[in-house]
């Protein structure tokens, strides 16, 4: 999962066992290109806004929103310390999501759109299949009376505006993922933003990304949440001035003998150093479903399912808790947005106008998991034709394609002119030998088999590809 946003301390205790390692690198920051990406020293990402390896969390001006966001999805699970990511693992290595920082804030500094597009692309074509951003424009119904500079109001004008941002979007939704692999396509999930507005942020409010509203812990807006009919699911946000303390500033830190305070908790950075700490905002909302996304994804690798990128937003938008059931028959919440002594009057909100504007519903992730376990909206994992140069060996794994059955196979051939193939344990070697084409068959231990086509074709830059 790529995070676009500030720096994620990769080195913190809750978030180094689950950050991304390009296997090509062996350093981060270093001055050497050791994978040949056009980026040097990107071990566990890239900082956009520099145009280097370095990935900072120091500056001043930094508020440690990254590292925050990134504990939300994937803080090490099971290790006796700190917090749990939704999808942190199991505490086994290797079982949680891989963070992938994708730098696009740094103090008072930001990437160009042409940054941001590089940075939506490097993460699509460096394995990131979900795109986790908690940032947008203002909403085009924010008040101008709160300083806010209204933004896009429609799909089309945010297109016209930023063309080059839609178009990176768009290469993220069409290109990340592999038509062989657990998903085909990419993600992109945005926050709805925070002006208490009637219509969610763009670039959220893209039909093609998932946009995110917030919740406090009662399952009412939070005071805060942009909503509407653009909105596409809800989560856990915080809400501190529903839960807080009227004109009373707490410290955001986490210590033991902290009280509760409606916000929500995660790895954070104190004075250049490894800490945990409260936040609230759509921020905080648009990693939990991340979080879920990359949880029911494993899970489908596990159960050898094949989903579309828009069929399994689709069954994110079903797997859901009821909210318009909380705010209807006249029910009502007292707002304390933007108060700031014990006199001032809070406002009473009306419910019933966020019905049908918070999205679906409440993620579920139980029942996203359930919805996998029960193939909706998916296809089998289906063996892929196989393409090699001539002198060259290509190969893959097979559990993947036949129910995570891990030895006992055995393929054959028809033209032995073209290629060779042989399978070790789960690994299936395929060698050309001769431009032209040919059928493999793989058979597996259980009798089951699949037929492909394997193409060897000259150079084609030593894969087989054109």
């Amino acid at each position: 999962m790529a995070v676009l946003d500030e720096g994620v301390m990769y080195t913190h205790p809750d978030l180094a066992p689950n950050m991304w390692c390009n296997p090509g690198e062996t350093t981060q920051g270093a001055n050497t290109d050791a994978d040949g990406n056009g980026y040097e020293g990107d071990l566990h990402g890239y900082n956009f806004v520099e145009d280097s390896g370095n990935i900072s969390w120091s500056d001043a001006n930094d508020t440690g929103h990254g590292t925050h966001v990134a504990g939300t999805i994937a803080a090490a699970n099971n290790n006796g310390i700190g917090v749990c990511g939704v999808a942190g693992g199991d505490g086994t290595p290797d079982s949680g999501v891989k963070i992938m920082s994708c730098q696009v804030f740094s103090g008072q500094n930001s990437v160009t759109l042409a940054g941001e597009a590089r940075a939506i692309k490097y993460a699509a074509d460096n394995g990131a299949v979900i795109l986790q951003c908690s940032w947008g424009y203002n909403s085009s119904e924010s008040s101008e009376l709160q300083g806010y500079v209204p933004g896009p109001a429609t799909e089309k004008e945010w297109a016209e505006t930023y063309p080059l941002e839609k178009e990176a979007l768009d290469y993220f939704i069409n290109n990340a993922g592999s038509p062989n692999g657990i998903i085909d396509g990419g993600i992109p999930v945005f926050a709805a933003g925070n002006e208490y507005a009637p219509n969610p942020a763009f670039p959220g409010a893209y039909s093609k990304c998932v946009c995110v509203a917030s919740l406090a812990a009662d399952y009412t807006p939070a005071c805060y949440t942009d909503y509407g009919q653009l909105v596409t699911l809800s989560a856990p946000g915080g809400d501190l001035e529903y839960y807080g303390k009227i004109g009373e500033t707490e410290d955001e830190y986490w210590a033991e003998t902290a009280e509760q305070k409606g916000a929500v908790l995660s790895t954070m950075i104190k004075n250049g150093k490894p800490a945990y700490g409260y936040m609230e905002g759509t921020s905080m909302a648009c990693p939990h479903v991340s979080g879920v996304a990359a949880l029911g994804l494993s899970y489908a690798a596990k159960q050898h399912r094949h989903y579309r990128a828009a069929d399994f937003i689709a069954l994110m938008k079903k797997s859901v808790k009821n909210l318009d059931s909380h705010y209807a028959n006249g029910a009502t919440k007292t707002y304390y947005m933007n108060h700031t002594t014990v006199g001032a009057s809070p406002e009473t909100v009306e419910l019933g106008k966020y019905i049908g504007k918070m999205g679906t519903g409440l993620i579920d992730a139980a029942r996203l998991l359930s919805n996998i376990q029960n193939k909706e909206y998916s296809s089998d994992m289906k063996l892929p034709n196989m393409y090699v140069a001539t002198g060259n060996t290509s190969t893959l794994r097979l559990d993947s394609y036949f129910g995570g059955q891990m030895s006992g196979y055995s393929c054959t051939v028809a033209n032995a002119n073209v290629a060779s193939a042989f399978v070790s344990g789960n690994v299936l070697s395929v060698k050309g030998f001769a431009a032209g084409s040919t059928t493999l068959t793989v058979t597996a231990a259980d009798g089951t088999s699949q037929t492909v086509v394997v193409t060897v074709r000259k150079s084609a830059a030593g894969n087989g590809w054109m």
